[in-house]
């Protein structure tokens, strides 16, 4: 790809850099910035900006946040006594897109994966079981991604919490093997929560 402004080629660089973007499609995106009057660029760039200086993990949940504590875990309403356990942020927002869950979440930040070099000190699994000794929580709920990763993280966290008096469930797999949770359509997801069932782990 031939470009004819460094600032040009080193824009489509940055754009391709990003997950799902290639450099045919960064080229448009920085062509259309350049193109643009509303000084859209501009904009962009002092959002993103934000991402690295003001944006949070939330210390209870590990959700992201503009403060300190999320609005999840703040709000009185929520069912406290309930903890669904994700992935990822994102993961939360699909969840939340549902309406069929009024709990508490906790993020773990990724999945147990010894062939990437992810072990559970890598997660926040500690902060979890501290959650679990102090919080009134009756019931987890694993909302993981149904990929064999997943499910050793699964049977790694029920093993865990087995010394616990919480009830350990798992979401209906109306979401298929191998598929991301965030990708799930939400009444597919919303069922799932739904119609949760109990996780017997095996010694």
């Amino acid at each position: 790809m031939n470009f004819s402004s460094k600032i040009l080629e080193e824009s489509v660089n940055a754009l391709s850099t990003l997950p799902g973007v290639g450099k045919k499609s960064a080229l448009r995106l920085a062509l259309h910035l350049v193109q643009d009057n509303t000084k859209k660029a501009s904009k962009i760039s002092a959002a993103l900006a934000r991402l690295e200086t003001d944006i949070k993990k939330c210390k209870i949940c590990c959700n992201l946040s503009d403060h300190d504590t999320c609005e999840l875990c703040l709000s009185t309403t929520r069912n406290k006594r309930v903890l669904c356990i994700v992935e990822t942020a994102r993961d939360v927002m699909a969840i939340e897109d549902t309406n069929q869950f009024s709990g508490k979440y906790h993020v773990l930040g990724g999945v147990i994966s010894p062939l990437e070099g992810i072990g559970p000190s890598d997660l926040s699994i500690d902060l979890l079981v501290e959650r679990i000794k102090v919080e009134e929580i009756e019931e987890v709920i694993m909302a993981v991604s149904p990929t064999i990763e997943g499910e050793t993280t699964i049977y790694y966290l029920s093993k865990l919490l087995r010394d616990f008096n919480v009830k350990v469930s798992i979401i209906a797999r109306g979401v298929s093997f191998g598929g991301d949770l965030e990708y799930a359509d939400e009444l597919t997801l919303g069922r799932s929560i739904l119609s949760r069932v109990p996780y017997n782990v095996q010694s």
